[in-house]
């Protein structure tokens, strides 16, 4: 890219997906800068330009940078990538509002974090939440960045699909100007409802193929076909409650951001939230919980985030707020929740798929 066009970004969080992105950006020629709390991480991006923490094995551009200043991350920035988890997001914009150049609406802000977060009348959307804080330049100018993308392929310059997704059609080809490059193919959309949805429910649907699909090593009744039967009933359950939501866009949801995502979450070694649904069966995962809510609080003992646990607590409760009938989202909860365990849970989820909904609508 030529100098000219060299834009200046601010990401924060350096997880495996911010660092994928901040590398991306950088051998794209724009100036970066990553913003972390875990001054050990900070310390090695600038030094040994890896981040060894999450994203083993990887070279980094020598041009990034990292900081533990979130304000000065976040300023003078064009653009600006929340790579947050969900859990965590609020926090982390209740700290970017002061920013002088946040209060005047300068960087358009994207968004990388999965999941829905808790709102004084139930569970929101990601970008719903953000606009409640930002200033009002924001409002339906936020960009959802979504897609089949584990950062490990992503960074190791594997072929990729993403969707760049906006109310704000002009910010969503923006972030798809600034992403797309020879390894990253970037696609617009303005059903920020529909990406968000499925971005936050395929980690529900990923435990639940995590659990069958360890219960398939142990039971003769679950297979290869059980296993897609379970894909086609998820991505189902997305497309209803993305429905239910507000999305007006059905091709949304066989789209990369729709059938695209939930395949790789549920089948790619990479999945963090299919790992999680086979410890639950392997390793008794929830034996030391006593809750979904018990687990939620002690997430952080777990060694990495399945961010499908808090996606599954707040389906839950829009599924009976818009009164859908979500099995295979019902079914994780009731395992998260200590109410059933997995073997009958996942026997009665089976029972209770009813296809046909994907053909009609309730």
């Amino acid at each position: 890219m030529e100098q000219n066009n060299s834009k200046k970004i601010g990401i924060i969080n350096a997880g495996a997906w911010g660092t994928a992105i901040a590398k991306v950006l950088a051998e794209l020629g724009h100036q970066v800068e990553i913003w972390e709390y875990m001054q050990d991480v900070v310390e090695e991006i600038n030094s040994r330009h890896t981040n060894s923490r999450y994203l083993l094995g990887v070279d980094l551009p020598q041009s990034i940078t990292a900081s533990t200043d979130l304000p000065r991350t976040a300023a003078g920035k064009d653009f600006l990538i929340i790579a947050t988890p969900s859990l965590y997001i609020l926090n982390i914009v209740k700290q970017l509002v002061p920013v002088q150049d946040i209060m005047e609406g300068k960087p358009v802000i994207g968004i990388l974090a999965k999941g829905f977060i808790k709102g004084p009348n139930g569970p929101v959307l990601i970008t719903r939440a953000m606009e409640d804080y930002l200033p009002g330049f924001y409002k339906d100018s936020l960009v959802y960045i979504s897609g089949p993308s584990h950062a490990e392929e992503v960074a190791r310059g594997k072929l990729t699909g993403l969707i760049s997704a906006s109310k704000n059609g002009m910010n969503s080809i923006r972030f798809r100007e600034l992403l797309n490059g020879a390894n990253l193919m970037v696609y617009s959309s303005l059903d920020v409802i529909g990406v968000q949805t499925c971005g936050a429910v395929k980690n529900v649907i990923a435990i639940a193929y995590g659990i069958l699909d360890a219960l398939s090593e142990i039971s003769s009744n679950f297979g290869d076909n059980t296993e897609s039967l379970l894909l086609a009933a998820g991505l189902n359950e997305i497309q209803q409650l993305g429905t239910a939501l507000g999305s007006t866009y059905p091709e949304t949801f066989t789209s990369i951001a729709g059938v695209g995502d939930l395949d790789v979450t549920c089948r790619s070694k990479y999945g963090r939230n299919r790992k999680f649904g086979r410890e639950i069966v392997n390793d008794r995962r929830l034996a030391r919980f006593k809750s979904a809510e018990d687990l939620v609080a002690n997430i952080d003992s777990i060694g990495y985030l399945p961010e499908g646990i808090i996606a599954a607590i707040y389906a839950k409760q829009l599924m009976e707020q818009y009164k859908l009938k979500l099995p295979v989202v019902e079914s994780v909860y009731r395992i998260l929740n200590k109410e059933e365990q997995p073997l009958n849970a996942v026997r009665e989820m089976v029972r209770k798929l009813n296809l046909t909904q994907s053909l009609q609508r309730n």
